[in-house]
């Protein structure tokens, strides 16, 4: 009888997070949408959102961000199941040259081929983590860049991602996350704050975990993702952009 609940109650739990996982999803692309929509009809354009040649270099960049992401190296200041991986780097630059719906687009189906590449080892909240903290970068960067391309919005863009990513990351973490990780594999937070005390004595509970491990993690990414976007999209963009402008008239 009790193994009968466990596996109804483990059902239960995947399917509510799947569903969870769904309306993150589509709330993110929808605010994507909206941000895009509101540009371009300021600019007076009427260049589709999506071509076919625009999704097409979408999936080269979400190919690249899966390898990426699949790369992650540990830091010093937090326990193994944080990492510094450079998966937002394709996602940004895809950003920056087709628009916030694009940027969205490659960090879901990043997702999807880096489960395919290597098998989550985190019941997928490790891969919700990634797809909602790295939109939480993506949109206020483009958010800046969208409404006038500049290098100075470009810079003060990526500034504002790093920041949003940042607090929404850490807070996410606290609220979501971390609860979520423990219920998904049976464990009690107090496990997982263990992990971070064994790391730095100074972390003790959930607030200081996410203090002193999530919140410099998301600085540390976001910063050096920043500095490499900047000091390269300009190098590369028109070679991105090539074709794009023609289709989507």
């Amino acid at each position: 009888m009790m193994e009968k609940k466990t596996l109804l109650q483990t059902i239960t739990d995947n399917a509510a997070f799947v569903a969870e996982f769904i309306a993150i999803v589509a709330a993110l692309v929808l605010v994507a949408y909206l941000m895009e929509k509101a540009a371009k009809k300021k600019e007076g354009s009427t260049e589709r959102i999506l071509t076919t040649r625009k999704v097409a270099v979408c999936g080269m960049f979400a190919a690249i961000a899966a390898v990426l992401m699949v790369f992650e190296f540990p830091v010093p200041f937090a326990p193994p199941f944080y990492g510094l991986d450079f998966s937002e780097l394709p996602a940004l630059i895809g950003t920056f040259a087709f628009g916030p719906v694009a940027g969205v687009l490659i960090e879901f189906c990043k997702i999807v081929l880096k489960v395919l590449f290597k098998p989550t080892s985190t019941a997928f909240v490790g891969e919700l983590a990634n797809f909602a903290v790295g939109c939480s970068y993506l949109l206020p960067a483009s958010a800046f860049y969208l409404f006038h391309k500049t290098r100075k919005n470009a810079i003060a863009g990526v500034i504002a991602g790093t920041l949003c990513m940042t607090v929404f990351g850490t807070a996410f973490n606290a609220v979501y996350l971390l609860p979520k990780f423990a219920q998904m594999y049976g464990m009690p937070l107090e496990g997982i704050v263990a992990m971070g005390t064994e790391i730095n004595p100074a972390i003790h509970s959930v607030t200081s975990l996410v203090a002193l491990a999530v919140a410099p993690l998301n600085l540390l990414k976001g910063g050096l993702v920043s500095l490499i976007t900047i000091l390269i999209y300009k190098k590369i963009s028109p070679i991105i952009k090539e074709g794009t402008k023609k289709q989507g008239k």
